[in-house]
């Protein structure tokens, strides 16, 4: 049974938007005919989560799967949360606007050490108990999948990595890629519900897929290490490995600006760059190019189904994919006249050209990232970077040249082995930068640097190391008083503190699970990161230490495992303190042995001692075999496609300035779309008319912005019948082919009643705006007869002065006649009984846009002055607005 939310989602939470489940390609398939009923439940804000690609991604495979269904879910903001707690409403699905717990399984991302506190959050307000034990004692150990909950799962690269900590709260992990895996699942859930089997063998029978981890079938032993508990599942659990397929990253275009606000389509899956901190390069091996040909088709295609403005091509290294200068080439060539641009995330430094230049550059050139992360050749070596001096200059030299005048640099400090010298290598290497990149004529080149501290991941040669916070801070304040001299720079450093709990937590064991449990009771969801750091770390610390286990913490915050003893003991008077590593201690079981990823734990240890040598591995996509152990049946091999020849550059966008035709539309906001923004709606037109192919004019200038001018906006959650849009055009439309394409690509709840066209010269709607008419639902506060609203009225419309005090935007206070611009004013409908109360009101009033203007609020004060009584404005619908002749 569908959720009643309409009284819930209103226009008094913020960005009502996110939760309509309404957005353009979003997929509703009757529930009915589903045999497997799904939810991808991400546990972060909208906006990070409906533009995550492999949410989107395996959204639209689900649902391409006969006889399944998926839906979707997202972490509610603190206002919703707070009205479903109120209500007691459980926590439901966008679209089909049902309880999660209604479903046949709910999968969700975990793709960040601390984000399984939001898990805990949608589970308790879905209702549904947070550990599996839980949730088998409540809905009986034998229930199938028709019982009370839902199956649990948890899917991305921290649950990959180390699912231990999380253990206790999920039915079964889903390791590596989910594009073949999830629909595997779903076979078999089918099977098992037809079967009508118990929780218990359905879980046995997942256990057999390849990729499916149950932990309720394993145990801890005391050193850590996980071992299964009966003899009918796998003693290790394989990571499972995908190819990319372009065309299912089209989908879902929110209403609501996101995150990632563009197409993003994967152009290579995997990297085989072997830095050694890098746990994403591990855990994704081998690399898989996309056929060229299929990534320009899925952009093409997809620019046209979305109406976005822009495209980003994804990828670990988007530089090493061959390809890449002739893929965007030919794209940026076919688009050449649609204004869009493409994006990358950061790149490679040394494969930094002309040719990536080219393809990024344009009307609305997009930032530049790079990643050097040490400041000295040394510490680069130790951590295979494969970046040398020379080609880190060359590379952001060629940017500089190419017209940017901003980058964007990421370094890291805490690596093994670094010195005082490597970190004070940083700004020497910055400021190196700044000076080879002058010339007469141009700004200097700035930088916008982010510092993070190293933290330690699982399945990395790294992952026998940690630094102290001592540290960390220490070289922290070396790196603030360097940069106090030099100017063109932003510094951003990360807190030491989230740094040291992602990795006591993110190399923790099952005894984990209660501390995270305990952390989220104390409130420590990701938003209280960002909102109140002290008391998100004080909810930790205090649910650690109520867990017996801050002695283990302290070992983290003190660097337990310190792979440079020696060369640290000279530098820090404290280092004498710290174990020294020996052959043994690299040995010990770690809580994540079980997992197979492929890389062999021997070939890991060979790694790290290479570290302690300064020794390059080559990238083995282009060079020869590095022998880590994941070529082969299991993971298959690397693919790597040769780029074809990169097309001749046809030029940049050049904006078309023409007017050769002007279009008045009036149209309507109905429904859901009453509750997006104004801004969200100038979004939309864009893409409307992108999707419609419709001939619309740019302005000028560095930023090119279609010719579309709405007339004015209108309030979130009041709906209209009569809002009006100008659309100036390059070449002239027959006005019913305009109005036929527009209809065509508009959401069904913006209705275009009419379409004229006007005059090149006439002014712009928003100048011609005179008046405007509504109608406002009013409520009584106390009981009221039909009689007693038509007084009212009346004596309004007798009076001729009706003071308001005025606040302007400067602060100052103002006196202002209300009466002198109400025009009209008539009760439309009176209550049916004393005790309801309600009337709606149609009034005409003033609506200048040099603020001269009658709000509804402003009807609700005059009837407020004439009653002596409260009044609440429960809607408002805008019939028309009236332009002057």
């Amino acid at each position: 049974m569908a959720v009643a939310v309409e009284k819930l989602i209103t226009s008094d939470i913020l960005k009502p938007g996110r939760y309509l489940g309404n957005e353009r390609l979003a997929v509703h398939k009757a529930w009915d005919k589903a045999a497997i009923r799904w939810v991808l439940t991400y546990p972060e804000v909208y906006e990070v989560g409906a533009s995550n690609l492999g949410h989107i991604i395996l959204y639209n495979i689900l649902n391409a799967q006969p006889r399944q269904l998926c839906d979707r879910a997202y972490l509610p903001g603190k206002d919703l949360a707070g009205k479903l707690r109120e209500t007691n409403t459980p926590l439901f699905a966008v679209e089909s606007k049902r309880s999660l717990a209604e479903f046949d399984i709910l999968g969700f991302s975990l793709s960040y050490e601390l984000g399984a506190t939001n898990i805990l959050e949608m589970l308790d307000l879905a209702g549904i108990p947070l550990t599996w034990r839980e949730r088998q004692q409540t809905g009986g150990e034998l229930t199938n999948l028709q019982s009370q909950f839902p199956l649990i799962f948890a899917g991305g690269q921290t649950a990959t990595s180390n699912p231990e900590p999380y253990a206790d709260f999920f039915d079964f992990i889903a390791l590596g890629d989910g594009e073949e895996l999830l629909p595997e699942i779903g076979l078999v859930l089918e099977e098992g519900k037809q079967a009508g089997l118990s929780r218990e063998d359905i879980l046995l029978d997942l256990a057999q897929i390849p990729g499916v981890y149950v932990p309720q079938f394993y145990d801890m032993a005391e050193d850590g290490s996980v071992h299964p508990c009966r003899p009918d599942v796998p003693k290790r659990i394989l990571r499972r490995v995908a190819t990319p397929i372009p065309a299912y990253s089209i989908g879902l275009v929110p209403y609501v600006e996101t995150v990632h606000d563009r197409l993003t389509i994967e152009i290579r899956r995997g990297c085989t760059r072997g830095c050694r901190f890098c746990q994403p390069g591990m855990l994704t091996r081998p690399a898989r190019d996309v056929e060229p040909d299929k990534v320009v088709e899925a952009i093409e295609q997809g620019m046209r189904a979305t109406g976005y403005n822009e495209f980003s091509l994804l990828s670990l290294s988007c530089s090493d994919y061959l390809s890449l200068p002739a893929v965007g080439m030919e794209i940026k060539n076919r688009l050449k006249n649609e204004n869009i641009s493409l994006t990358l995330p950061s790149q490679r430094v040394d494969r930094f050209d002309e040719n990536i230049a080219n393809i990024l550059g344009g009307t609305r050139q997009g930032g530049l990232t790079f990643a050097p992360e040490a400041g000295t050749q040394r510490m680069r070596d130790i951590v295979n970077k494969g970046l040398t001096n020379e080609e880190l200059l060359r590379g952001v030299k060629t940017a500089w040249e190419q017209g940017w005048d901003k980058i964007k640099l990421y370094f890291m400090i805490g690596l093994p082995g670094e010195t005082d010298v490597d970190v004070l290598g940083i700004a020497e290497t910055v400021s190196w930068l700044q000076r080879e990149c002058r010339g007469k004529g141009r700004k200097p080149l700035n930088f916008n640097l982010t510092i993070s501290n190293f933290t330690p991941k699982p399945h990395t040669p790294f992952q026998w190391h940690s630094v102290s916070t001592t540290e960390f801070k220490r070289k922290q304040n070396l790196l603030r008083q360097e940069f106090r001299r030099m100017k063109g720079m932003k510094v951003n450093f990360t807190d030491v503190r989230i740094s040291a709990m992602e990795d006591f937590v993110g190399r923790g064991d099952r005894n984990l699970s209660k501390v995270v449990r305990r952390a989220w009771e104390l409130g420590a969801g990701m938003d209280s990161w960002y909102e109140n750091l002290d008391r998100a770390f004080s909810a930790w610390e205090d649910a650690i230490a109520g867990a017996d286990l801050d002695w283990k913490y302290r070992q983290v915050e003190n660097g337990e495992w310190n792979l440079f003893h020696a060369e640290a003991q000279n530098r820090s008077a404290d280092a004498e303190n710290t174990p020294l590593p020996t052959p043994h201690s690299l040995d010990i079981p770690l809580p994540w042995d079980h997992i197979d990823t492929g890389i062999d734990k021997k070939w890991l240890k060979e790694d790290l001692q290479r570290a302690l040598e300064a020794a390059i591995v080559p990238d083995c996509s282009f060079e020869g075999c590095s022998h880590c152990g994941v070529c082969g049946t299991d993971f298959g091999h690397n693919v790597v496609i040769e780029s074809p020849a990169i097309p001749q550059f046809a030029g940049e966008f050049v904006p078309n300035t023409t007017k050769a035709q002007r279009l008045r539309v009036w149209f309507g906001k109905q429904g859901n779309m009453a509750l997006v923004s104004h801004l969200d709606l100038i979004r939309l037109f864009d893409r409307v008319v992108r999707r419609a192919g419709l001939p619309i004019a740019f302005t000028g200038g560095f930023h090119p912005m279609p010719r579309i001018s709405v007339a004015t906006a209108l309030a979130l959650g009041a709906t209209s019948s009569g809002e009006i849009a100008d659309f100036e055009l390059t070449v002239p439309v027959d006005i019913d082919t305009f109005r036929e394409k527009l209809v065509r690509e508009m959401p069904t709840d913006i209705p275009i009643y009419n379409v004229e066209q006007i005059d090149l010269k006439t002014p712009a709607a928003t100048q011609l705006l005179e008046t405007a008419e509504y109608l406002i639902t009013v409520a009584a506060l106390e009981e009221t007869t039909p009689i007693q609203w038509q007084n009212w009225i009346d004596t309004i419309k007798a009076k001729d002065e009706l003071w308001y005090e005025h606040t302007t935007k400067s602060g100052k206070s103002q006196l202002i006649n209300l009466r002198d611009r109400l025009f009209e004013l008539e009760l439309v409908e009176t209550p049916k009984s004393i005790a309801e109360s309600i009337s709606v009101i149609r009034y005409v009033g003033s609506y200048r846009q040099d603020g001269f203007l009658l709000r509804p609020e402003q009807i609700l004060f005059m009837l407020g002055t004439v009653a002596s009584r409260e009044f609440q404005l429960l809607h408002i619908h805008r019939n028309r607005l009236i332009l002057a002749v």
